[in-house]
């Protein structure tokens, strides 16, 4: 499925949530890699607030692009954000939705 660029030049971006192992399989703990660099994937919640809008995002990231120390309520800048909207069928139920990820965060505004 295509992605989709999202432009947050002119946002405030503030860590929600700090990072977290994204997981493959909860049962199993496995966690999830980035298919082009082999990278460990992480989720970060981020307050992204413009044009008088705030909304709450699990952003995915390889672990390559966190700095250490991110913590809820840091100023950030988001590098590389796509949306791709997914779709998939389990036991007989569809689900859907969107799913961003970004190539790295940065601290500072």
């Amino acid at each position: 499925m295509p992605s989709f660029k999202i432009d947050v030049s002119t946002a405030v971006v503030f860590v929600a949530t700090p990072p977290t192992p994204k997981l493959v399989s909860k049962q199993t703990g496995e966690i999830a890699i980035d298919r082009e660099t082999g990278a460990p994937l992480a989720t970060v919640g981020l307050l992204i607030s413009d044009e008088g809008e705030g909304n709450l995002y699990q952003v995915t990231v390889p672990n390559t692009g966190i700095p250490e120390g991110l913590a809820p309520g840091a100023p950030v800048s988001v590098i590389g954000l796509k949306a791709r909207d997914w779709e998939n069928t389990f036991n007989g139920q569809t689900r859907h939705g969107i799913s961003f990820r970004a190539v790295a965060i940065t601290p500072g505004a």
